[in-house]
């Protein structure tokens, strides 16, 4: 799933090359995909993009004060082109939910730009507001980890409020804005965390810890990412992981093999001699340990 410092990439490339195009066209391919209806998607028609932002996994596209949204979810993501098809869409016969058709006066390209979604369940979603917060997704969001106003103070508060494991709690959109499975797998292995922690147990210093290891994982992500095509930001993403997806590999801090728990739909990932002691941690159809 396309996280914060991903997502941040794709609307710094976005925002650089559709800023000044006109609109031409918009196309939904899966109308299950559109979560809105009024003002309908036809009134963007013909109208500038002044500008593209990210507000937490949200791409933000301001199309002359309305503004078109979408969210990647697991498996989408953005196809930039600048030779785009004119071959019409087939209803539901492809992996493209929309495709975006507008012409930049500057240098007079044409460009298309398709919302795409990988397998068989559909979760991208896509809304036409007049304003981001009327996102329902929006509107509920946490605090930006990478925002000013988000200190160690900020952090420190919302663990002690809750006992929720702190996997969880980081990768709660409600909480904190930006964080899916990937980084916080990043974010605790460089804290020294256990997943399975909970939020309120962890002491002073390991929060110091958890914020430390918090913005060092995501500004050297977002580092990363900055500058780079769409086409190149999945590539740049995994290059960086030290225990997600690694499952088997060695950790790259303390060479023991990197560990998994798997879920219904998802798996972490961690080192059980940098985060739990050497315990091995067990899935939930067994017990919190194996012994």
């Amino acid at each position: 799933m396309p996280e914060l410092p991903e997502v941040h990439g794709l609307c710094m490339y976005l925002d650089t090359q559709l800023r000044g195009a006109v609109l031409n066209e918009v196309r939904i391919n899966s109308f299950s995909a559109l979560k809105t209806a009024d003002p309908p998607y036809s009134v963007l028609e013909g109208r500038s993009v002044q500008g593209v932002q990210r507000i937490g996994k949200f791409v933000c596209v301001d199309v002359d004060g309305l503004f078109f949204v979408f969210h990647l979810a697991k498996a989408g993501w953005v196809r930039y082109t600048e030779h785009p098809s004119s071959a019409g869409l087939r209803m539901g016969k492809s992996n493209i939910s929309a495709r975006l058709l507008l012409h930049r006066p500057a240098d007079e390209a044409h460009i298309g730009v398709d919302l795409t979604e990988a397998g068989t369940k559909k979760s991208l979603a896509i809304y036409v507001v007049r304003d981001p917060q009327d996102v329902p997704g929006i509107a509920t969001l946490g605090p930006e980890p990478l925002s000013p106003d988000f200190d160690l103070g900020a952090l420190a508060a919302i663990l002690g409020s809750s006992s929720q494991q702190i996997k969880g709690l980081l990768r709660s959109q409600g909480v904190i804005a930006g964080i899916g499975n990937a980084y916080s797998d990043e974010i605790l292995h460089a804290a020294k965390i256990s997943p399975f922690a909970s939020a309120k147990s962890l002491d002073q210093a390991t929060v110091v810890r958890l914020y430390e290891a918090m913005q060092e994982i995501l500004v050297g992500a977002v580092n990363a990412a900055a500058g780079k095509p769409s086409s190149e930001l999945k590539d740049t993403k995994r290059s960086n992981f030290r225990v997600h997806a690694r499952t088997g590999l060695p950790c790259p801090v303390c060479g023991d093999i990197v560990r998994e728990v798997s879920f219904a739909d998802t798996s972490l990932q961690y080192c059980a001699t940098c985060q739990t002691n050497g315990k091995i941690l067990a899935d939930r159809r067994t017990s919190r340990f194996l012994k």
